[in-house]
């Protein structure tokens, strides 16, 4: 039983002539009755009486064409909203870490296109729920770091889920903090210079949130700890609490400002230093959308940038 045969049952009904309905759906009359036939044969009924001044419906067939109505009803809306013409706006979603340089890349990529056509949305949250959004699909490309502290954890829950990390940068730790912190003029920060001042880190909400920080050396001693849900909140404990955090060192003024500084930060014999390998992450054997496509190439531009700077 096809959609095609059910269209045709469907437009008989309408003129009641098999002549009338051929030259409507610009097909012979043999083919027609063909195809009714073998819709007939399939399903076990007859659909049509067939005499000298047209066709009329069984009680079979019109019982018949009542669900089929239904079917090829459900088959034109289908067809509005996703065929060549149609009016579903496509979806395009990225969940990240809080890094300002994932929204700068949107920002470049979305300039590119009709956002009336598109449904956008970037999300910056937890890393248990990037690793959840792109492994059920409601984001296309997730980003977030690994270090050798988290690697085998965060590896384990990506396994788990169908997704595969591709890196794009590689980075060691820096502090993060306000350009007037008591600390901004110094060339280098070691951990034991900020234990007087707030650490900032973002909530995981969970019990593994050690491995799933997103700060660089959360293994490490902080004294003093403020935990956050959110890039602005973070900028104002800075300036309101001398906070800091430990990062990538990569910093988009465009959108951050220039009111904040990153400082290399200096290990020691008991704080030593760490890398991040800060990538993004996709469902295995996934086709990008060109959307998706030129996200990650604006990602790779700016990190390009970054290294020439």
């Amino acid at each position: 039983m096809t959609l095609q045969q059910i269209f045709y049952a469907l437009t008989i009904a309408e003129i009641g002539s098999m002549n009338k309905a051929a030259e409507k759906l610009f097909i012979s009359q043999p083919t027609l009755t063909s195809a009714i036939k073998e819709l007939e044969a399939e399903t076990g009924i007859t659909i049509f009486h067939r005499n000298n001044r047209g066709v009329t419906l069984t009680n079979d067939g019109n019982d018949f064409l009542m669900h089929a109505r239904q079917v090829y009803a459900q088959y034109e809306i289908l067809k509005e909203k996703f065929g060549p013409n149609g009016n579903i706006k496509k979806k395009f979603s990225v969940s990240c870490q809080h890094y300002s340089f994932a929204i700068k890349a949107f920002v470049d990529t979305v300039k590119k296109y009709d956002t009336a056509t598109y449904e956008l949305a970037i999300k910056e949250t937890r890393t248990l729920d990037i690793i959840q959004e792109v492994g059920q699909s409601r984001s296309e490309v997730g980003i977030l770091y690994l270090s050798e502290y988290n690697r085998k954890y965060i590896t384990k829950l990506l396994d788990q889920k169908q997704l595969e990390f591709h890196p794009l940068v590689s980075c060691d730790a820096y502090v993060y903090m306000w350009k007037e912190h008591p600390l901004a003029k110094q060339k280098s920060i070691r951990l034991e210079q900020l234990q007087d001042y707030p650490y900032l880190s973002f909530e995981q909400g969970n019990s593994d949130a050690f491995y799933l920080a997103e700060e660089i050396l959360s293994e490490n001693e902080y004294e003093r700890i403020i935990k956050l849900s959110d890039r602005s909140t973070a900028l104002n404990l800075m300036i309101g609490l001398n906070g800091y955090m430990l990062c990538s060192g990569i910093i988009c003024e465009e959108l951050n400002g220039s009111d904040f500084v990153v400082i290399p930060y200096e290990a020691d014999e008991d704080n030593p230093n760490s890398v991040m390998e800060i990538g993004y992450i996709v469902k295995k054997y996934a086709v990008l959308s060109s959307i998706g496509k030129d996200y990650i190439d604006a990602l790779h531009t700016y990190f390009d940038k970054e290294k020439s700077e």
